[in-house]
């Protein structure tokens, strides 16, 4: 599946859907690791599989501006409830490059996950993400995610925040 954001002209972003171990996701994975070590001290180990990111259960996604790949996103199904609601799933690997950073591109991969999870049955979206990523914070802020009480994997760490958002049916 690819789609174009609504915008036109160089600062479009492309979002395709691909598997987990297409190389453009792990040259962005690996990307968004070297952040973490940067920001944290250490790569993210939690676990993921690639298998938790095929369709129906999860989705993996690269976006796109001209063949550059600059953002990732992606989903699986989350066991956790949230805000009242039973299916959930996890926003998992959202990254921007930073030379693509600041133009819209992680509000609209998250729209994105927004829309293709609750199309694939989600009632809500769930993540983590750490205290020393305050622009991550603030996009899901403004994106009407609410803290959570932790969940999964960091649901005891010190430098980590969890949000929840109830999605509109597709």
């Amino acid at each position: 599946m690819e789609v174009r954001s609504p915008e036109s002209g160089d600062g479009g972003l492309r979002v395709v859907r691909v598997d987990y171990g297409h190389p453009d996701a792990l040259a962005l994975i690996e990307q968004v690791q070297e952040e973490y070590v940067a920001r944290y001290g250490g790569r993210d180990e939690s676990p993921v599989e690639p298998a938790m990111f095929v369709p129906p259960t999860g989705s993996f996604f690269v976006g796109y501006v001209g063949d550059d790949p600059v953002a990732t996103g992606a989903w699986r199904r989350s066991g956790v409830e949230a805000l009242g609601t039973v299916r959930t799933a996890e926003v998992k690997r959202m990254y921007v490059v930073p030379a693509a950073q600041r133009r819209g591109h992680a509000r609209r991969m998250l729209a994105h996950l927004e829309q293709t999870a609750a199309a694939a049955g989600f009632e809500a979206l769930v993540l983590e993400t750490g205290l020393r990523q305050p622009e991550a914070m603030a996009l899901y802020e403004s994106a009407g995610y609410a803290s959570v009480p932790g969940f999964g994997y960091y649901k005891d760490a010190p430098l980590s925040r969890c949000y929840a958002k109830v999605l509109t049916p597709a």
